[in-house]
């Protein structure tokens, strides 16, 4: 008699600490709209990919955290020239950490990563950060995601910098990054099997010119980057990362920045098939059609 009620207790306990930690993640995700347009955070489109996932507010940018994934689905920022001025001036400094927020089930830990063949690849750059604080945060591992070296060290710093010279411009910028994965494909990493992205992608909203556009890089060895529409990203990784934005501007690519050599640019009557069609190689098409199928099934 004495197990079975000692089992009702744990289950009890574990439904109270299940909903004390579901109405603290709230309280952090209503805390920080200011870092998305229109206080709306981005939207994740596929209703099992939302099974699982936690928001946390950080002091700079905010993440969204999947159960499934053990990896961040977006990580967004307002970005701003003062803030980047700041961030200038600051030496990069931090080490990678878990995120201790979050349940054990959902935490990454160092190791993962360990001899695996990938670079511990930030979603929310660490320079982007103003101040020592903001950069220790920038490091935890719940902005973290598996990136081939040729692209975390590569044209991903491109991007970056391209990003950063953009909002230097402006004034500001609302910046979403994450991952894009292929469902066919069965990489991953560390005793936890965090699956590596197929793509990396950067959408990017301009409030003072009014335009939005996305970039979108190849998680491979031979890794590219192109600029396209918020439309075709959406239709890609199934994350809209302005939902409050008109369609017609998520229809239109703005006048984006280049990456290092300027990058192929769709216009604006691109569609996702041509953007299959001119992106490279059979293998990289094949992943990419498999995220589109993945899509409207």
């Amino acid at each position: 008699m004495i197990y079975p009620e000692g089992k009702d207790v744990f289950k009890t306990s574990f439904f109270v600490f299940s909903v004390i930690f579901l109405l603290s993640t709230q309280v952090q995700a209503a805390s920080c709209p200011q870092l998305f347009v229109q206080n709306t955070p981005p939207q994740v489109l596929s209703e099992t990919q939302r099974i699982g996932t936690v928001m946390l507010c950080n002091g700079q940018y905010a993440v969204l955290m999947s159960q499934q994934k053990r990896a961040p689905l977006w990580s967004a920022e307002d970005l701003t020239e003062e803030s980047l001025e700041i961030a200038d001036k600051t030496q990069r400094h931090g080490s990678f950490m878990p995120d201790t927020r979050l349940p054990r089930s959902m935490q990454v830990q160092t190791s993962e990563y360990n001899r695996s063949g990938y670079d511990r690849g930030h979603m929310t750059p660490s320079g982007d950060e103003p101040g020592f604080a903001a950069q220790k945060e920038s490091f935890l591992l719940s902005n973290i995601v598996p990136q081939t070296p040729e692209l975390n060290r590569g044209p991903w710093v491109g991007v970056e910098s391209a990003v950063r010279g953009w909002a230097r411009q402006e004034g500001e910028l609302f910046v979403v990054t994450g991952p894009g994965y292929d469902p066919d494909s069965f990489r991953s990493i560390g005793p936890h099997h965090i699956p590596v992205p197929a793509v990396i992608w950067k959408a990017i909203y301009d409030p003072a010119g009014n335009g939005a556009g996305a970039y979108i890089c190849l998680n491979t060895h031979m890794p590219s980057c192109r600029v396209t529409s918020i439309s075709t990203l959406i239709r890609l990784v199934n994350i809209d990362p302005f939902p409050s934005l008109p369609e017609a501007l998520k229809n239109h690519v703005a006048a984006m920045p280049p990456i290092q050599e300027s990058p192929y640019v769709l216009s604006k009557q691109s569609n996702t098939n041509k953007l299959l069609q001119e992106w490279g190689k059979k293998a990289v098409r094949k992943a990419l059609q498999a995220l589109v199928k993945s899509l409207v099934q």
